[in-house]
């Protein structure tokens, strides 16, 4: 399960942060990753005191790991098996032992770059653990550009939001704040003084949409109107405006960014670096699945349909028909069904009852029968991922039962089951599942699989 405890992670958290926390994740290391940390490759740089420069131009970054960061990611994702994944991860090692041992610059923030590759990859896997170990590897690159450790702070939250973490990530949000308030820090351009600034805020607004409390939530996300939010910030503000009910607003936050995201490759944006669940080809995933989800909630089922539709094939591309991410986008799509039948007074109980039955399937959701026994079911139910996306399409599923005369009891049953597991602070399980104009809203994100 993925809540086994991992001294070491425990004590680089602590190091790293300041972090007293034993809320880590360790799932089995493949052995291309083994090879990784016994070569000490992925092992903690000695620490010194954070100093950052602006890497605006891509000539502050090696070109030819640049080359070998594509390559490797490339290879994984477009082969998908475990071969590849072992040979990109061996590409990605060779790529950090082709940097000399001096902290300048380029050399620094190479590393950095090629340590939030590593971390993607390793976490399109499931191996969580060591994503978020060469994540906090990155923080004792004393050198390395301001845009790198954003976005591996960014990625440290998300995977812990992901993971339902929530204590530890407001902690790590607080701390990604306090990046930019170092008197020595040089950046090299105000426009990326304030991309930066943007991206800290809103990673620690979601965090406060997470736990429900909306008025925090805008006082981070206050003032990313402006042209410097982009990316993860935008998308994050989006999300957002779209749980308050501004839809005009959220639709528009979410066309831009599918429209910057559409054509951006890995890396090539000093000021939008991303790794893990949080890299750009999640973050436009996020955004096409949020879009298709506001266009529902708009009554626009056709728009809704094609949009989550196009989500779902991009999901397979890069994740895999079978990754528990494409249950998160099946789960949206049921929902979408279950509005539109409500709103057309129509039928489609067999579709919804197909798609929650194959996500139930994908995220390994546990029998029922657990359900009889209390001391088990809470230890079940904290060692199960994605919780939030589990209870929806089992809540569903159950009302798509209910309707059923000679299933009504299954139905009751299953819904009892969702509404013990659903977690959320701002809305019941009740209230998620409504649609009606008077209703809160529920989004949810894919990037870390939680209903908000």
């Amino acid at each position: 399960m993925f809540r086994h405890r991992v001294a070491g992670l425990h004590k680089l958290l602590e190091k790293a942060f300041g972090i007293s926390s034993t809320n880590i994740i360790s799932p089995t290391r493949t052995p291309a990753v083994n090879g990784l940390f016994s070569r000490h490759l992925l092992q903690p740089l000695p620490f010194s005191p954070f100093r950052s420069f602006c890497g605006n131009h891509i000539s502050n970054f090696n070109s030819v790991s640049l080359q070998m960061i594509n390559y490797a990611l490339g290879l994984a994702r477009s082969q998908k098996t475990e071969a590849a994944y072992a040979e990109a991860l061996l590409v990605l090692e060779q790529g950090l032992t082709s940097q000399s041992q001096e902290g300048t610059e380029a050399t620094e923030n190479t590393k950095g770059v090629v340590l939030l590759a590593i971390s993607s990859l390793l976490s399109e896997r499931g191996n969580t653990d060591e994503a978020m170990r060469a994540l906090l590897m990155i923080q004792d690159l004393s050198c390395s550009s301001v845009g790198v450790r954003v976005a591996a702070m960014e990625a440290l939250i998300g995977l812990n939001l992901e993971l339902g973490l929530d204590d530890t990530s407001s902690v790590l949000a607080d701390k990604c704040l306090k990046l930019l308030e170092h008197e020595d820090m040089e950046i090299g351009d105000e426009y990326g003084r304030k991309v930066f600034s943007a991206r800290s805020k809103a990673i620690k607004g979601l965090v406060e949409l997470v736990h429900g409390d909306m008025e925090s939530a805008k006082g981070f996300f206050e003032g990313c109107q402006t042209e410097s939010c982009i990316g993860n910030a935008s998308l994050s503000y989006g999300v957002f405006l779209h749980a308050k009910r501004d839809f005009n607003a959220a639709k528009e936050l979410y066309q831009k960014v599918i429209a910057e995201s559409s054509e951006k490759k890995d890396f090539s944006d000093p000021h939008d670096f991303g790794a893990c669940n949080m890299s750009p080809e999640e973050v436009l995933l996020a955004a096409m699945c949020a879009l298709g989800q506001l266009e529902s909630h708009l009554g626009n089922f056709g728009d809704a349909e094609e949009i989550m539709t196009r989500a779902l094939k991009k999901t397979e591309e890069l994740f895999g028909t079978h990754h528990p991410k494409v249950g998160t986008v099946l789960t949206c799509i049921a929902l979408m069904y279950r509005q539109k039948a409500t709103a057309e007074r129509s039928s489609s109980l067999l579709i919804q009852e197909g798609l929650y039955r194959k996500v139930i399937d994908l995220l390994k959701a546990p029998a029922l029968e657990t359900d009889d026994a209390k001391a088990d079911v809470e230890h079940v139910r904290e060692n199960v991922d994605r919780r939030d996306i589990v209870a929806l399409a089992r809540g569903g599923y159950g009302e798509v039962l209910c309707v059923q005369q000679n299933r009504n009891a299954e139905g009751e049953r299953m819904k009892r089951w969702a509404e013990d597991w659903w977690r959320n602070r701002r809305l019941s399980l009740a209230e998620a599942l409504d649609i009606s104009e008077s209703s809160k809203v529920l989004v949810v994100d894919t990037r870390i699989c939680r209903a908000l």
